[in-house]
């Protein structure tokens, strides 16, 4: 992500491409994400004496919610795309008084600790590549006695007749376009899937002048009142979706709840979508479909927690209320390794506000452990609360939205499942009924459904739910020494020492 316009054109917090260049000892913490958890964290911990190094993908930060344009786009107020800009706009203030070395452009690949065990008592060694996309200048190394893991979630795709064409994006990647790029993925698009992302989508896109002829959801709205307790106890949550609610009024996007985009149709791009009623299972009801014309498709099933660097170090996991993968979290923000704290949406999908309240608590927690003392006790408590109270709405708006297991039936036998591979439902279905397969892992290696560019990020729940040949749900997480790809220059360099001739940002 890159800075907005109003960000000053040199940070004197920011390392080159390489980082530091002169070793020295592990810093405190290492920060890996600069969203809203990720800073959040950072700049705690450092207002409280700790040496910290913040590393993100991105040149900027921000991460995914705030995204904002790059400079030459000529943005006079990234704000207005925002919700909630304020509480950024102070973390970034927080993070440029301070003394936390800022490492943009790093992919962090793999996080490991001296002696080969994360269990043990030694530094750690967070292994990264820099530059676009990965294409590394040169291997980097940053050292730290603590890690906190702040690395966001990606969208829940699955898979429908159609949804290869182009002119079909992801309903978190049409946001992204907007507020990075300042554009828009077509002139009349469609919003559909499942989950409040959904309306925060359209309005986005309906104010920014696209024609929304309607937001399809699979789910219904009516799931929350059977929490009436989390919702008194979180009022903002419903303040954000009245704001949404009223640019949608303002803009006449209609919403069709249980239903869903079950087919799009077109030849060099979408020309339209068949929108289809579905009940309480997210199967189809025979004779409630209709096409809606329309240029572009933004969709999305909800989000995933990003922690492929966790379940490589052994970090115990939990299933979600929708039935994806997160890390078990203990009061404090620690996984189940020592020295190693997440906060975010690696704990389950919660939002900024909520990202920002555990990042502070990992930050308050890291520092108590490293100093020796408690640190600041009181605000512990109270972000506590604000966590617990906040992370029982993120659990109710999981169930209320989680996909149904009849959404396989939208699937024809040339359906592609794994873009990157090509592999069809079919395939997949022949896998199961034909050689025996009983999970994605076994249909992997029948089928190769998994094994692209993506790793599964796009077809795993996909692939896992026809396996499993009933509900929905994520593959089991796996133990990747990859989270990312790497030249091979970068695994060469492991056994040389990180002193930063071989290793870059080495501390």
């Amino acid at each position: 992500m890159s800075a907005s316009a109003s960000e000053p054109a040199h940070d004197p917090n920011a390392a080159g491409p390489a980082g530091p260049a002169e070793p020295s000892e592990p810093y405190d913490l290492a920060v890996i994400g600069a969203g809203s958890a990720g800073l959040a964290g950072a700049v705690t911990a450092a207002e409280l004496g700790l040496t910290v190094a913040l590393l993100d993908t991105a040149t900027g930060t921000g991460g995914q919610f705030y995204r904002h344009p790059a400079p030459a786009t000529g943005a006079l107020r990234p704000e207005a795309l925002h919700h909630d800009w304020s509480a950024y706009a102070g973390l970034r203030r927080r993070l440029e008084a301070s003394a936390v070395t800022r490492l943009g452009g790093h992919h962090v690949w793999t996080v490991s600790r001296e002696g080969g065990s994360p269990d043990g008592d030694g530094p750690w060694t967070v292994h990264a590549v820099t530059g676009a996309d990965g294409c590394a200048e040169r291997p980097v190394r940053v050292r730290a006695r603590a890690v906190l893991l702040a690395t966001g979630a990606y969208e829940r795709q699955l898979p429908f007749p159609g949804w290869t064409l182009p002119g079909v994006v992801g309903a978190g990647g049409a946001q992204a376009m907007l507020k990075s790029g300042l554009v828009l993925p077509g002139r009349r698009v469609v919003v559909a899937g499942s989950g409040p992302l959904l309306l925060a989508v359209a309005s986005s896109l309906a104010a920014a002048g696209a024609r929304v002829p309607a937001v399809v959801e699979a789910s219904g709205y009516l799931a929350y009142a059977r929490h009436p307790r989390v919702l008194a106890a979180n009022p903002h949550k419903l303040a954000e979706a009245v704001l949404h609610g009223g640019t949608l009024l303002r803009h006449r996007v209609r919403l069709r709840t249980r239903s869903a985009v079950t087919e799009v149709h077109g030849r060099d791009r979408v020309e339209a979508v068949t929108v289809t009623r579905v009940d309480r299972d997210w199967r189809p009801l025979s004779g409630a479909s209709h096409r809606i014309a329309c240029d572009a498709l933004a969709v999305g099933h909800g989000l995933v927690p990003q922690i492929e660097l966790a379940t490589t170090l052994g970090c115990a996991t939990r299933a979600t209320p929708d039935r994806a993968t997160a890390l078990v979290l203990d009061g404090q923000q620690r996984t189940s390794v020592p020295d190693l704290w997440a906060a975010g949406e690696t704990g389950g999908i919660g939002g900024a506000q909520l990202a920002r309240v555990e990042g502070e608590l990992a930050g308050l927690a890291i520092a108590s452990r490293l100093r020796g003392r408690p640190a600041r006790p009181g605000r512990v408590r109270e972000l506590q609360r604000r966590r617990d109270r906040m992370r029982a709405f993120a659990d109710a708006m999981a169930a209320a939205h989680a996909p149904g297991p009849g959404w396989s039936r939208w699937l024809t036998d040339d359906t592609d499942v794994c873009r990157c591979e090509e592999v069809t439902a079919g395939s997949i279905r022949a896998a199961v009924t034909d050689l025996g397969a009983r999970d994605a892992r076994t249909v992997k290696l029948l089928t190769r459904a998994g094994m692209g560019w993506c790793q599964g990020r796009m077809c795993g729940a996909g692939v896992a739910c026809l396996a499993a040949g009933a509900g929905p749900g994520e593959p089991p997480a796996e133990r990747r020494p990859l989270a990312v790809p790497v030249p091979l220059a970068a695994l060469t360099s492991l056994d040389e020492p990180a002193d930063g001739s071989a290793g870059g940002a080495a501390r």
